[in-house]
């Protein structure tokens, strides 16, 4: 009887790892958010309008549209003002970004290996997998965003005459400990969070259906084109389901506090919404919305652009 030429281990490539996506998800997005970071800072300042604050500072900035209030920091603050803060959003896509496909990825695979009768992954799962790692990774990289949210907004602070309320990344880090310690970190996480949830859901759930099926029901191969146009609808989606939660949380982060650590205006994220669209209606939910999507889809064609790209480039499966 010949022997049986011993059979050849197939060791995991690294490219098709975790850690990869993770490396290769996290520089994705740190190109995407330095070429549409303009938009972000437009839009907190766009939700912030109509705010009453304690002193009735805020309400007394004119009301400005899209094009109006970058137009305004570029000339009044100048235009490297409209990439303020861009290294706290670096930090909070260094958690956020990597968390979220890994986690996206990780559930799917699960499911898959658990359900291998099923063809295509179904809208309900996909729909579930993007809702828990949106959730997941803002969770984790909440304290980040808080820490964006306040530095976007102190060039608007200083221009009312108010004094600086942070002077930096790590100055506003501290500030925010001393106040409310490490619940103080996570303020305005319950809005964030819920945010990120609608967010994922419409980005990663969307890009990934509508990926499939385009390439199941048309002739249209797996390349540019095809992530042009489902990063494109991912981000529209995104931006319809996640713009009031979006409000919510920018004003609940950027509120002032006692010193107790407590907020000066909401008591919570419920609290503020009635407020809000007591005060203001309904549609300053909306607010930033044309902003938002405006980043959004460049956002998601940015990044899933390069992540397809880059995966491609190491050899490794394609979203």
């Amino acid at each position: 009887m010949p022997p049986v030429p011993p059979q050849k281990v197939e060791f995991p490539k690294f490219v098709d790892s975790l850690w990869c996506v993770y490396i290769v998800s996290v520089a994705s997005a740190f190109n995407a958010e330095f070429v549409t970071y303009p938009l972000d800072l437009i839009k907190t300042r766009l939700q912030i309008q109509g705010e009453q604050s304690k002193n009735g500072k805020l309400g007394q900035a004119p009301h400005r549209g899209l094009m109006k209030t970058g137009l305004g920091i570029a000339r009044e603050e100048g235009v490297m003002k409209l990439w303020q803060g861009i290294h706290a959003a670096f930090g909070r896509h260094l958690i956020y970004s990597g968390t979220r496909i890994i986690t996206y990825k990780a559930l799917k695979d699960a499911l898959n290996r658990r359900h291998p009768e099923h063809k295509h992954f179904p809208l309900w799962q996909s729909a579930l997998c993007g809702v828990s790692a949106g959730a997941f990774a803002q969770y984790l990289a909440s304290p980040t965003d808080l820490i964006k949210v306040q530095l976007q907004m102190e060039g608007k602070r200083r221009l009312l005459g108010l004094p600086p309320r942070v002077n930096g990344m790590y100055d506003a880090f501290q500030k925010v400990w001393s106040a409310g310690g490490i619940r103080g970190l996570w303020k305005g996480s319950v809005p964030n969070v819920q945010r990120a949830a609608l967010v994922n859901l419409g980005d990663l759930t969307t890009y990934d259906m509508t990926k499939r099926f385009i390439l199941t029901h048309t002739d249209m191969g797996d390349d540019y084109v095809l992530h042009i146009l489902a990063s494109s609808c991912a981000g529209f989606v995104a931006a319809a389901m996640g713009t009031p939660a979006d409000v919510i949380k920018t004003r609940v982060m950027n509120q002032p506090l006692d010193e107790k650590g407590r907020g000066l205006l909401y008591s919570s994220s419920i609290d503020c919404l009635k407020k809000t669209v007591k005060q203001e209606s309904f549609g300053a939910l909306y607010k930033g919305f044309l902003a938002i999507w405006m980043r959004m889809a460049p956002w998601s064609l940015t990044f899933w652009l390069t992540y397809e790209e880059v995966v491609k480039l190491m050899g490794a499966e394609s979203w």
